[in-house]
C-alpha cells in the first residue's frame, strides 16, 4: 500500500485516539495531562454542556453523540487561496548565459511578459483552541496562501491571519477576530490505548460538519510524508473515515476531548482506503503553545542518530531486546554526549515515558524546548544505566532563537522586484537586495541591487521565500551550510554565489 504524499493532495487527514479512563475534570480538561499547560486553555470557559463528560460513555459504549455534540461546533472550514506555479522560466535578457543554463538546467524565455499568476482555491479544516480565535490547523492546508478564510459551524465567516507554522510536524496556527468560540479542550494522547474508538470530525469534499468514528489502529507510526530535516513523525494511526478536506480537523475520544490534529491517509488513490494518521495532541500543544509565544517552535535537539532495532541488527550487535531507540551516531558537543550517551546505547524512556522506537523517541524530545534537563534511561551492554541531558537547540545552546535572527545574519534588506527590472530582464518575480550591511551577503560579495532569482534552486517571490529556505538550510544536518543564490545586477550582468552559513 502506498502513502499518499501530501503534495499530491487536495488535503491529507489522519485520525487520532480515544481516553478510556476517567480523570478528574478541571486537570484533565484544563490541563490535559498537567504538564505544559497551554496558554490558550488555562482560563478557557468550561461549556456547560462540558458537564455532562463525568456521565459520558465509556470505551466499550457506542454512542458517540456526545463527544459528536461537543467537537463538531469547534471544527472549522479553512479555504486558502494559493498563487498558481506557472512554469516559466527567467525570461531573457541578461539570462542567456551558458553557465546559467549549466547551473539551473534549461530554461524558457517567455516572448512577452507573463501575466499574473492565477489563484488556486484549496480547502481543509482546523479546530478552535481557545474562545478568543485561535486555531490549529495542518501546515500544507495554507502552506504558501495568500488568503485564507474560515467558515465556522453557524455559517459566519471570517479572514484569518497566520501566526505561524511549523513544517516539521505539520502544524500552523491561524488566528480570527471573534469572541466567545465553541472550543474543543485538550485530552492526553499519551494515554490513547490501541482498539479505542474515536471520532474525526472535519469537512471532507467540501461537506462541512462531517463525523466519522473508528478505533485506534496503532501508535508512533513513522510513514515519511513530512519533507523536512527534523520532521517528527510519530502519528496516531486509526480506521476512522477520513477524505480531502479532513486536513486540520479534530480527532476526539468518546468524551469529546482533543486527540490530536488529521493530517494524511494510507491511499493508492487519493480517497480513504482504510488507515488515516493524526498528529498526537501532545505535540500539538507544545508546537501552538511555542508559535503563539516566540513566533516559531523553540525545538530541543538530543544530538543523536539512531537506527531501528531489527532481528538483524540485535544479532550482530548481541542486544538483548527489540525495543527501544539504538544510538547509531552522538553528535559532538551535543546534549547527549555531554549526558554521557555513547554509540550503541539504547535509549529506552526519557523522563520515565517508555520510548520503543525511533519515532518515539522524536515524539517525546519535541515536547521539550532548548535547556529543559532529562533523564534517560539506556542499555549499554544489556545493562541499565540512568543519565541525566540537558536538551540544547539546533544551534547547540540553550538560549530562546527569535525568528528574526536568522534573516539578520544575512546582513540585507530585501524590496520586491520593481515593475521596471521584471520589464527589462521579463521577469515575473524576484526579490532586490535593497542594502547591505555587515553579514553574510557582505562577506559573500553580493552588492546592492541585486536581483535574487533563486536560491537553492527555488524560486523567490517574497521575504519569507528567503526565509523558508534559510531556515531549511540551517536546520539541514549537512556538515556545511550552504545558500547557492543566483541573480542578475541591473547592468545586465548574471551572478552566482555561494554563502557560507556556517561560523
Amino acid at each position: 500500500m502506498q502513502i499518499t504524499q501530501r503534495t499530491k493532495m487536495l488535503g491529507l487527514f489522519a485520525a487520532v485516539v480515544a481516553v478510556s479512563v476517567a480523570t478528574n475534570l478541571t486537570t484533565n480538561l484544563i490541563s490535559g495531562n498537567g504538564r505544559n499547560e497551554s496558554p490558550f486553555q488555562g482560563n478557557v470557559d468550561v461549556p456547560a454542556t462540558y458537564a455532562a463528560i463525568s456521565k459520558a460513555p465509556r470505551a466499550m459504549d457506542t454512542d458517540f453523540t456526545l463527544a459528536a455534540e461537543l467537537s463538531v461546533h469547534a471544527v472549522v472550514h479553512v479555504k486558502t487561496k494559493t498563487p498558481m506555479q506557472m512554469q516559466q522560466g527567467f525570461g531573457g535578457g541578461g539570462f542567456n548565459d551558458p553557465f546559467f543554463e549549466y547551473f539551473f538546467g534549461p530554461q524558457q524565455r517567455p516572448q512577452q511578459k507573463p501575466q499574473e499568476a492565477p489563484m488556486q482555491e484549496g480547502s481543509g479544516s482546523g479546530v478552535i483552541i481557545s474562545n478568543d480565535g485561535y486555531i490549529v490547523t495542518n501546515n500544507h492546508v495554507i502552506d504558501k496562501s495568500k488568503e485564507i478564510e474560515i467558515t465556522l459551524n453557524d455559517k459566519r465567516t471570517f479572514k484569518a491571519k497566520l501566526v505561524g507554522a511549523d513544517p516539521n510536524t505539520d502544524i500552523a496556527l491561524l488566528k480570527i477576530e471573534a469572541e466567545k468560540l465553541p472550543v474543543i479542550l485538550f485530552g492526553n494522547s499519551d494515554s490513547l490505548k490501541i482498539g479505542e474508538w474515536v471520532l474525526a470530525v472535519g469537512n471532507p469534499f467540501n461537506l462541512t460538519s462531517t463525523v466519522t468514528a473508528g478505533i485506534v489502529s496503532a501508535k508512533a507510526r513513522n510513514i515519511n510524508i513530512i519533507n523536512s530535516q527534523m520532521k517528527i513523525e510519530s502519528f496516531i494511526q486509526t480506521d476512522a473515515a477520513v477524505n480531502p478536506g479532513n486536513s486540520g480537523g479534530a480527532l476526539v475520544n468518546t468524551r469529546g476531548e482533543l486527540m490530536g490534529i488529521n493530517t494524511a491517509i494510507a491511499s493508492q488513490t487519493g480517497s480513504y482506503a482504510g488507515y488515516s494518521f493524526a498528529v498526537p495532541v501532545s505535540i500539538v500543544k507544545k508546537v501552538v503553545t511555542d508559535i503563539k509565544q516566540f513566533g516559531f517552535v523553540q525545538r530541543a535537539v538530543l544530538g543523536v542518530s539512531m537506527k531501528e532495532i531489527t532481528s538483524e541488527l540485535a544479532k550482530e550487535k548481541n542486544l538483548k531486546t527489540m525495543e527501544g531507540a539504538y544510538v547509531d551516531e552522538v553528535v559532538e558537543n551535543s546534549a547527549a554526549e555531554n549526558a554521557g550517551v555513547k554509540k550503541g546505547d539504547i535509549i529506552i524512556s526519557i523522563n520515565d515515558a517508555q520510548v520503543k522506537t525511533s519515532s518515539q523517541l522524536q515524539e517525546q524530545v519535541g515536547r521539550y524546548s532548548p535547556g529543559d534537563k532529562v533523564t534517560l534511561k539506556v542499555l549499554r551492554e544489556n545493562k541499565e544505566l540512568k543519565l541525566t541531558a540537558e536538551l540544547k537547540n539546533r544551534q547547540g545552546t540553550t538560549k530562546v532563537t527569535k525568528s528574526e535572527a536568522d534573516i539578520d545574519m544575512l546582513g540585507a534588506e530585501f524590496k520586491v522586484i520593481s515593475d521596471k527590472l521584471k520589464d527589462q530582464f521579463q521577469l515575473d518575480y524576484g526579490m532586490e537586495v535593497k542594502s547591505v550591511s555587515k553579514g553574510k551577503f557582505e562577506t559573500a560579495g553580493i552588492k546592492e541591487g541585486f536581483v535574487i532569482v533563486k536560491i537553492n534552486n527555488q524560486a523567490i517571490r517574497s521575504l519569507d521565500d528567503i526565509k523558508e529556505i534559510l531556515t531549511e538550510a540551517i536546520n539541514t544536518n549537512d556538515k556545511f551550510k550552504v545558500l547557492n543564490i543566483a541573480g542578475v545586477y541591473p547592468n545586465g550582468k548574471v551572478a552566482y554565489y555561494a554563502v557560507n552559513l556556517g561560523e
